[in-house]
């Protein structure tokens, strides 16, 4: 018998309907979705919460710092900046405006080769292989250009190069341009101050956002530059120096050194034009130093105004000979031996006072030592060492002593001023502040050299800086330069120095020509008469009116009798040379 096997087979309720899921393995496959869901949102939150730390570190706990490498500022510059410098008056000589630099990532720049074609088209001046160089290689940070202009910035930022990015600093900005070049100063790329009084006042203008207020009046300074520069053009002079100096204060209303600079493009100098003529150079001043020899004579008590000395024949010493520029060949009277400029008279008056008190005066009156003033181009004088009989003959007419126009200014206005000594300043000072000073020669000797100092401009060589009005008293000077072993009688510093008024002295003006040239005008002459004095009688004539000094009647008798040589006391007279011609006419 055949066994029969029974199979058992599904319940139709059990089996599925055609084209319908199992609901067991889309419930699975539903908890599976939704588990991914889950991850896949978290790693998200996870990434957004990573990117918002990073934002929040960026800008908020690091201040919006670039790397690191990029900080090349001093730490709190660009917090505090750097305090403006404007002259006496307010007007601004030097600010600071924010402004981009741009950098790159070289490794964040994709292709430098095209990079550096746009950046080169939108800032022509780059080297361009030096950039594709710099944006090819394996470093982080490269500057690309500091200090862009606003039309410079926007250009680049059209670019929109990958890698590239813009830095805020600050720039430095002069905005009077090369006014007052070489007393300012100027500042590098990373603005370190590198000259003048943004060198000296680096750190004190990093700490304050008080401005820092200077002596010089910009108006003072336009005019001393603009007839420095006229006379330097007519005589074809190679440079040239003028200065105003506040004798009752001391302080340089100008200070001009042509040619000069624009500080807001500084680079390449040459040094003929970076080269400060008023207080680095120094030179010998010819003529001009017989104010101090003139007043070291009445100072020594031994030569009176009525001293006379015999100019009648040039002085040999060795194998030189020391002579008169159109001498009078007769005996000079003190003040005649002053006015006509007598060479040969101011040895002889040197010599009767004595080398150790020519030295002692010079010493006094600063001329031996390098000057304080507060920026720090300043020279050393050329002091003769030792100092023989024979430099006490040449210093006495401007000749073996160097020193800089601002040492010549600084000692002339102790010897006009009342006879007390006044360091210069470069900082405004505050009114009523009181000024400390040292004598260094009688208020009589003052007043007798303000009255032939006069005597100079009304009948001497300084006739052409006469300003009507204004009662100009000084002194102009001529010396040969020294070039090679020796002296060059077609190379000299033609210089004139004056006050006024000099019966009540309130300024005194410096304008020094380097290397001028004769012209058909002056007879070939380019002595500082002819070239210094006219230039400063018309500074004068129009710095008067501009600082408030009122114009008077020369003529007047008390302007006569404060002006007149011997209604001054004279110091007392032991002993001195008398005879010959006297100055009856003066």
């Amino acid at each position: 018998m055949t066994a029969l096997r029974l199979h058992a087979q599904p319940s139709p309720i059990d089996a599925p309907a055609p084209g319908r899921r199992n609901p067991r393995k889309a419930a699975a496959a539903l908890e599976q979705g939704r588990s991914r869901l889950v991850v896949t949102a978290a790693m998200f939150a996870f990434a957004f919460v990573a990117v918002g730390v990073g934002l929040v570190d960026a800008t908020v706990l690091r201040q919006g710092a670039e790397p690191d490498i990029a900080q090349a500022q001093p730490a709190g510059l660009l917090q505090t900046g750097r305090a403006d410098i404007v002259d006496r008056n307010g007007a601004v000589l030097a600010t600071s405006l924010a402004s981009a630099s741009l950098y790159a990532d070289p490794l964040l720049v994709i292709d430098p080769v095209e990079a550096a074609d746009k950046l080169t088209a939108a800032l022509p001046d780059l080297d361009y292989d030096a950039l594709v160089r710099q944006l090819a290689s394996d470093k982080r940070f490269v500057w690309i250009k500091r200090k862009l202009t606003p039309r410079e910035q926007y250009a680049v930022n059209r670019l929109g190069i990958p890698g590239v990015a813009f830095q805020r600093e600050e720039r430095r900005i002069y905005p009077l341009g090369p006014l007052a070049s070489h007393t300012v100063g100027f500042t590098g790329v990373d603005n370190d101050g590198l000259m003048g009084i943004e060198q000296s006042f680096d750190q004190a203008l990093r700490g304050t956002p008080e401005p820092l207020a200077l002596s010089i009046d910009a108006r003072v300074q336009h005019l001393v530059r603009r007839e420095l520069q006229a006379a330097i053009d007519e005589f074809s002079g190679i440079g040239g120096a003028g200065m105003v100096m506040d004798l009752e204060t001391g302080e340089l209303l100008a200070q001009v050194s042509l040619p000069d600079f624009d500080p807001n493009a500084p680079m390449n100098l040459d040094e003929n034009t970076r080269f400060n003529r008023t207080s680095l150079g120094v030179y010998e001043m010819g003529s001009t130093f017989k104010i101090f020899n003139s007043a070291l004579a009445f100072e020594s008590g031994k030569i009176g105004l009525s001293s006379s000395f015999d100019a009648t024949h040039p002085i040999r010493v060795g194998r030189h000979t020391i002579g008169d520029f159109r001498g009078k060949n007769r005996w000079l009277t003190v003040p005649e031996i002053f006015i006509y400029s007598s060479n040969i008279g101011s040895v002889r008056m040197a010599l009767e006072v004595g080398t150790e008190a020519q030295r002692a005066l010079m010493a006094k009156l600063g001329l031996l030592s390098r000057p304080s003033i507060e920026i720090p181009e300043v020279g050393m004088p050329m002091v003769p060492n030792p100092w023989r009989e024979i430099n006490t003959m040449t210093i006495s007419f401007g000749h073996g002593l160097s020193v800089s126009p601002l040492q010549l200014v600084a000692a002339a206005g102790a010897i006009i001023n009342g006879g007390v000594m006044r360091q210069p300043t470069l900082l405004r000072r505050d009114p009523g502040e009181p000024v400390l000073g040292e004598r260094v020669v009688s208020p009589q000797t003052s007043a007798m050299m303000r009255r032939m100092l006069r005597l100079v401009v009304t009948e001497g060589s300084a006739t052409a800086a006469a300003a009507p009005g204004y009662v100009v008293g000084g002194k102009t000077g001529t010396a040969e330069k020294i070039t090679g072993r020796g002296y060059n009688r077609k190379s000299r510093i033609s210089s004139f120095l004056g006050a006024f008024p000099i019966h009540d002295p309130k300024y005194l003006v410096l304008v020094m020509i380097d290397e001028p040239k004769g012209t058909a005008r002056t007879h070939g002459f380019a002595t500082g008469g002819w070239v210094a004095a006219p230039a400063g009688g018309r500074i004068i004539a129009q710095l008067g009116p501009m600082l408030g000094v009122e114009p008077v009647d020369e003529n007047r008798p008390d302007i006569r009798q404060a002006v007149d040589l011997f209604a001054a006391p004279a110091p007392a007279t032991g002993g001195g040379t008398t005879g010959g011609s006297t100055l009856a006419s003066y």
